[in-house]
Order: C-alpha cells, then structure tokens, then sequence
C-alpha cells in the first residue's frame, strides 16, 4: 500500500532537495556526452565523509561504475562524493571501462579535495559505446564551481542524470529524533528498462541524519525490497541501476539503531522517500500516458503477493488494455494465474479502482461507461484480492503506448 503521511511521523517539504539535508552541495553541467545541451555530469557532494550504502542491479552484465562505487562503499562505509554522467552507460566496455570509470573517481576526488575511495561513480545511457574522455575530464575540472547547496544546484544535477526521462524526480521529508530536525531526500532516474530487482535507474538519498553503515545498508535494503524492487515499465533490467545512500550525521542527536525510539520513524521516512521516486518513474515510463497501481491483498504471504502483483504489473496484455481504457479483467486474471504462486480459481475478486468486475471468480455486471472514464484517468488501481491468507503487497508501472516502440526503436540514433 501507498504511505499515508497523514499518519506518519514526517512531514513532506515542498520546497526541499537533495541539497536541504545538512552538509550537502550538488550541481551539473553539459560536457559534451548528449546530443543535446541538456547537462550531461553532475554531482552530489558532503562537506563530511557521510555515511554511506548502496544496493545495486541484479543483472550479471553490470557496468563499470558499479564496481568502482562497490569499491569505495566497502573501504571505510563512507562517501563524500558521487559523480554522475548520462548519455553513456560504460557498460560492456571491457578493461578501458574500468579504467574509465576508475579515472572518473580519481580526477574528481583530487577536484574536491577528498581521497579517492570517498567517491562514488554512477553512469546511464547507450550501453556498449566508450566514454567520450576528453569532454569528461573536462567537465570534471569545471563541475566543482557549479556545487551548489541550494535549490540551483540540486536542479543542475537532477538535469544531468537524465536520459529519456521527461522530468526530474525529487522528494524531502523531515522528522524529529531526540528533539532535533532531520531531513531525509531523495533524487533519481529512470523512464525505460525499468523492471523489478532494480532496473535502468539510478537514485540518491542524502540525509543529515546519524546512523552507521551497516545499519543505513539494512534500512535502505528493506526499502528498495518494498519500492524500487517493485515498480516495472517494460521487463527489462539493465546493466546500470545503482541507489546509494549518504547520511552526514550533522544533526546532533544519539546515533540511529534499531534500539532508539525513532528508528521506525526514520525508517518510514526513507521508504516514503524511496516510495515516492520508484512512483515517479514509473509515471515517467517511456511513452506512458497513466501511473498504474496493482495491489494484492489475501495472498498465502507477502512475498506470494509480491510475485502476483509484480506479474499483472508487467503483464503485456494489461498494461495495453490499461492504455485503451479497455476494462478486460480477463487479462488481469491471467496473470494472478501464471505467477507461479498458490491461489485458489474460486476465490479471486478484482476491482478497477471502486469498480468490482469479478467477485469469488465469476463476473460481475459493472457499468461500462464508468470504467472507461475511471481508465481514462491519469492513475489507475487494480485491486486483486486472493481470500487465500494475509500476504500483501503493492506493484507501479505504467501503460504500454506506441510511443513505448517509437522511443526504443531509435534511441541510439
């Protein structure tokens, strides 16, 4: 389900960015890697190492960058920098990739001031293409005077991590731990590749919060597994999706772990953050016109739910009667059935938002004009219930159109 921050322990902030959190400047800039003149590099920089964790793509090709960032992440569990070009993914690059990659951490560490192994590197775009170096190294030297700790430099940066996405996707909350004011944000890309076990994106949070590696690892796994683990556009995973974490620790109250009072405040606070981004691209699809929503409820477990929900959301068939306004539940029921978990045939209901069209597994007479202007709507909710345990679970994607095809079919050219 959806958080409802009506009765969380946060609140949202309007006007926040990556760059609210205590101790964080960010920025981007064209160096030449896109076609266009939209930034191409950008970075997200602490005036302190920070804490740091990340979670990575499941893909068995995985670019260069990801292992330079592993890399980092695992030396001391801190960070202080990430940089971030788009337009080229340094993937299946062979051994210049890595040394691309690795050249990238280097240059920016010795830009900034910080040692080598404080910076991560994150890449998106075509894959299988060498990085331009030249105009990389360029756009290194000159990034660090567009770091910015207000609203400029987290505009500049979410511009330079896009590739086919049509808007930049950012959220901050903030929360009270031992009397204190702490902020959690988030940023990130994505629009196509995008599917289960992280996919074709990228994303960062930063918080000023106090909290330990393994323990921001933890929070931050259980947050994918629940959000970005279950958004998909069109079944793809690719070789590039990185989430990375950094927690400045410059607000000063006792040092989170599962023992103090608002570790599950501020582990609702990094979900919703997550929540919100992984709804955000999802909305973003390549071409897509609706936010979809497929919750589970009733199912053997959670995780039985998960795979039901995950299997409609990435259903073909339904994402493209979704696109028509077509309210074939017969396509929904479908895929409940091929997900490969227990369900009894005679106890399934399914609901187009507040419009039941299957109840106990046999149809139900529903106005039909409604449910073609209930899909015609920007986001719509397939609510699936099992009546076959406790288990739930919520899945976003989003519709398939013809621009899906257009986009793909050139989007090296």
């Amino acid at each position: 389900m959806g958080q409802d921050t009506a009765s969380t322990p946060f609140t949202i902030v309007a006007d926040g960015s990556i760059t609210t959190p205590k101790g964080f400047r960010a920025g981007g800039l064209h160096c030449g890697l896109k076609k266009t003149t939209r930034h191409d590099l950008g970075a997200i920089v602490c005036e302190v190492p920070a804490t740091a964790a990340g979670v990575y793509t499941t893909n068995v090709f995985q670019a260069a960058p990801l292992q330079v960032t592993r890399e980092s992440i695992a030396a001391e569990g801190l960070l202080q920098a990430v940089l971030v070009n788009s337009g080229n993914a340094n993937a299946c690059t062979g051994e210049q990739g890595d040394a691309d990659a690795y050249e990238m951490r280097a240059r920016f560490a010795e830009a900034i001031g910080v040692p080598a192994d404080h910076v991560a590197v994150a890449s998106t775009g075509v894959i299988g293409e060498n990085l331009k170096m030249d105009k990389v190294r360029s756009g290194i030297d000159a990034l660090p005077s567009q770091l910015d700790g207000g609203q400029a430099g987290a505009d500049g940066f979410c511009q330079a991590i896009l590739t086919t996405d049509l808007v930049q996707k950012m959220v901050c909350v903030e929360l009270e731990l031992d009397g204190q004011t702490v902020t959690v944000a988030g940023a990130a890309k994505g629009s196509g590749m995008i599917h289960p076990n992280m996919a074709t994106m990228l994303g960062f949070v930063t918080t000023d919060a106090k909290i330990g590696s393994e323990a921001l690892q933890t929070l931050l796994r259980q947050a994918t597994d629940l959000t970005f683990n279950m958004i998909t556009v069109d079944g793809d995973t690719s070789t590039n999706d990185m989430l990375v974490a950094m927690a400045s620790g410059l607000v000063d109250h006792t040092e989170l772990t599962p023992a103090h009072e608002g570790w599950a405040a501020f582990a609702a606070a990094l979900r919703y953050v997550c929540e919100v981004l992984a709804k955000a691209i999802a909305r973003d699809g390549e071409g897509a016109t609706k936010l979809v929503e497929v919750q589970v409820h009733g199912a053997v477990s959670d995780d039985s739910a998960a795979a039901i929900a995950k299997t409609v959301i990435g259903s073909s068939l339904v994402k493209s009667a979704v696109f028509g306004a077509d309210a074939n539940w017969g396509r929904i029921i479908a895929a409940v059935g091929r997900a490969g978990q227990p369900v009894n045939p005679a106890t399934v209901d399914i609901r187009l938002g507040d419009i039941v069209t299957l109840a106990q597994s046999r149809p139900v007479a529903f106005d039909e004009d409604a449910a073609l202007e209930y899909l015609k709507g920007d986001t719509v909710v397939i609510v699936v219930e099992l009546h076959n345990g406790e288990g739930s679970a919520t899945a976003w994607g989003c519709d398939l159109t013809y621009d899906y095809v257009r986009i793909n079919a050139a989007y090296r050219t």
